[in-house]
């Protein structure tokens, strides 16, 4: 590649950790159980004020600035009230459905984490199918938020628990195709093996994968302009309308949980991972995940809400067509040009990208109006 070597191949980049680091098998997995669980928990209260204050910016007011220095301690406020709250259960409700559902939809994002490297080697394990691991095991949430709008008696929870299992599995279909170009180009599932792969990060290699997967994300994740499960003028308040207290609290974390999982995702696969030059790779692997939420936090400042026919519009009509041509793009490229500098892919992919999109969305009208770019 052209990329000089101290940029992207810095020794400090490319040093691997040993697989049973810091000390053997059972220290190797206690160790990186309590990193992923304080770094789930830390960066939920980092994110939530990253975008209040975000939003507040964008919006032209404050956000959160009485509580600590700077407003730094209302996450904290805000956990401290939510566990004081009072924990309601309706009286028709199935109280072991009600009760199990916030830990079925928690359980899986602390999962996914188990496969996400902060720096070579620095995961709890490298599965040689760890991309396939995420795509199973972040469906399971699914089955919670269900369970929530099922078990809390109420139409209005049901209704938005059945948005949101048509939401995961109609951008679940494009969301795997745009995974697999990425296969293609690393050759690998292994999640680690995708970031040694990337000399040039597949950001550029696959833009119109990139777009697509951020779509495809922020619609399975309820992030707006897709978080049609909370529209309160429709649904009150979604699958947890009858949650409050504790359970509430987890459901809102399972949110930000999740934000914070597919913007690790995203890094780990269209942003290089952990590589970058100077700083310590898991500085990187950092800075790139808050910079890809904070996109997230942009994207729901700035686009209004969709409305239920669009999104089903959106997933089956544009992204899931895209993404067939991206996969026959990438294998076409992949097979015929395999010792081709990837650099070359770069500008082609992104005229190609560009094209698409525009010509696809004069094509298709999504909802009752014509989708412009």
């Amino acid at each position: 590649m052209v990329i000089p070597d101290f940029v992207l191949n810095a020794p400090l980049a490319m040093q691997v950790t040993p697989a049973d680091w810091p000390g053997g098998y059972w220290w190797h997995w206690l160790f990186f159980t309590i990193i992923i669980i304080a770094f789930v928990l830390i960066m939920v209260m980092g994110v939530i004020y990253i975008e209040r204050r975000g939003m507040g910016r964008m919006q032209s007011r404050l956000g959160p600035n009485r509580t600590g220095p700077f407003g730094l301690l209302q996450p904290v406020a805000d956990a401290i009230k939510v566990l004081l709250k009072e924990n309601i259960v309706p009286a028709t409700a199935d109280k072991v459905v009600h009760w199990l559902a916030p830990i079925i939809a928690f359980s899986p994002v602390l999962m996914i984490f188990a496969v996400i490297p902060f720096q070579n080697g620095a995961l709890l394990a490298d599965l040689n199918i760890g991309i396939l691991y995420i795509i199973a095991v972040s469906s399971v949430a699914t089955v919670g938020v269900f369970m929530a709008g099922w078990g809390s008696s109420n139409k209005y929870s049901l209704l938005g628990a059945m948005r949101n299992v048509a939401a995961i599995v109609s951008y679940e279909i494009p969301l795997a195709l745009t995974i697999v170009g990425v296969i293609i180009f690393s050759g690998s599932l292994s999640m680690n093996q995708i970031v040694v792969a990337q000399d040039i990060p597949y950001i550029l290699v696959q833009p119109l994968g990139f777009l697509l997967f951020f779509i495809a994300a922020s619609a399975e994740i309820n992030r707006s302009p897709f978080d049609l499960m909370e529209a309160d003028s429709e649904l009150t308040a979604g699958f947890h309308t009858e949650y409050s207290g504790m359970k509430f609290a987890m459901f809102y974390l399972v949110e930000y949980a999740e934000a914070i999982a597919m913007s690790a995702i995203i890094t780990t696969l269209f942003l290089s991972g952990w590589r970058g030059p100077f700083l310590p790779p898991w500085l990187w692997f950092l800075i790139k995940t808050l910079v890809v939420f904070f996109v997230m936090v942009w994207t729901r400042t700035t686009l209004p809400r969709v409305r239920i026919d669009q999104l089903m519009a959106l997933a089956w009509k544009f992204l899931f067509p895209l993404a067939l041509v991206n996969l026959f793009i990438t294998a076409i490229e992949v097979i015929f040009w395999p010792d081709i500098s990837q650099w070359i892919f770069v500008g082609v992919n992104i005229v190609i990208a560009a094209l698409l999109v525009i010509l696809w969305s004069k094509l298709f009208k999504i909802g009752w109006g014509r989708l412009e770019v």
